[in-house]
């Protein structure tokens, strides 16, 4: 099947007839029973399933997907004329179990764009794959989205940087694809994307440029505003001091425990990608320093960032409605 044709026809809302495949059975602690990790789980026809399960119960056919991190959850809460859909309610979807994780995704429009948010994602160390972790950006392309905004909480190791600053990701280190674990593994289907991937340029260059332009209009934003490299680990353990020191060599500015596979998924089927960090802690570099590591904690810098943070993905997100009206005019 030609991708292309593909992905234009669920775009549209004409998919074929899902297969009469029926939801998983029970789930236990979060995770889903072993029926749903036989194989053909994430395949290009079980994706396509829970696509047409959605787009057959909302009118709104998203541009973007945006995917909100722990204590992030308010963007999904400035969308308009949402339409919403509990994770446990969608055929194949895994549970979020980490808290500050609402656990839905939310149809809507932002900046008078049609978008789809996760309000709440899924890690590695809650006992899923990275391409179930992942599985749901495939999703959002199905149902039409062409870019992908991620964001997530993150400890800094660069001593630059405070607790409450934002960073954009301008790069990323795949960490556990060093150890030979990456969400594209086993046999490729070309309808999502290519075998082998280019990285390159993940994090899109006008998405960023938008973002510190951004700062020049939002009182307070350009002082907490920073860019850097973000490395994924995969947790739930935070790391040792030799371990931060060691990723500080390596260029690394914060660390966390998602986003890289999203990304790397994201683009396999051809997104534009954009993403940032809010830091919620610094990383204990030194074993003289207190450890202090608190979820709640976490959360609690994204709740009191959120009117800037909220502005910060209003305005990158408008800037996809500029592109689309582009596009038409030529």
């Amino acid at each position: 099947m030609n991708r292309a044709a593909t992905v234009n026809e669920v775009s549209n809302g004409q998919q074929q007839q899902p297969n009469k495949t029926k939801p998983s059975g029970k789930r236990i602690n979060g995770l889903s029973s072993s029926v749903q990790d036989i194989a053909g789980y994430g395949s290009f026809e079980m994706v396509q399933e829970i696509a047409t399960y959605l787009l057959d119960r909302t009118r709104i056919r998203p541009q973007c997907g945006i995917i909100c991190g722990s204590g992030l959850g308010c963007l999904a809460e400035q969308l308009t004329d949402v339409d919403s859909f509990d994770y446990e309610t969608i055929p194949h979807f895994p549970v979020s179990t980490v808290p500050g994780h609402v656990g839905r995704l939310v149809f809507g429009y932002l900046a008078g764009v049609p978008v789809l948010c996760m309000q709440g994602r899924f890690h590695y160390y809650e006992g899923y794959s990275l391409a179930k972790c992942s599985m749901p950006v495939r999703v959002m392309r199905l149902v039409g989205c062409t870019h992908l905004i991620a964001t997530n909480a993150a400890g800094a190791i660069n001593n630059n940087f405070h607790v409450g600053d934002i960073m954009l990701i301008k790069d990323h280190i795949n960490l556990m694809g060093f150890a030979g674990n990456c969400p594209l593994l086993g046999p490729n289907d070309d309808r999502f994307g290519p075998r082998f991937l280019g990285m390159a340029k993940a994090y899109d260059p006008g998405m960023l440029q938008v973002a510190k332009d951004t700062a020049k209009h939002v009182p307070g934003l350009g002082s907490i505003l920073r860019e850097g490299v973000y490395c994924c680990v995969g947790g739930p353990n935070f790391e040792t001091v030799a371990e931060g020191r060691l990723l500080s060599l390596l260029g690394v500015d914060a660390i966390g425990m998602s986003t890289v596979h999203e990304i790397i998924t994201a683009r396999h089927c051809g997104m534009t990608c954009f993403a940032f960090s809010l830091i919620t802690n610094m990383c204990t570099m030194s074993y003289e320093e207190e450890e202090e590591h608190c979820h709640e904690t976490f959360v609690d810098v994204g709740r009191q960032l959120e009117g800037r943070i909220c502005e910060l993905v209003t305005r990158v997100v408008g800037t996809i409605r500029s592109e689309a009206n582009g596009r038409k005019k030529e």
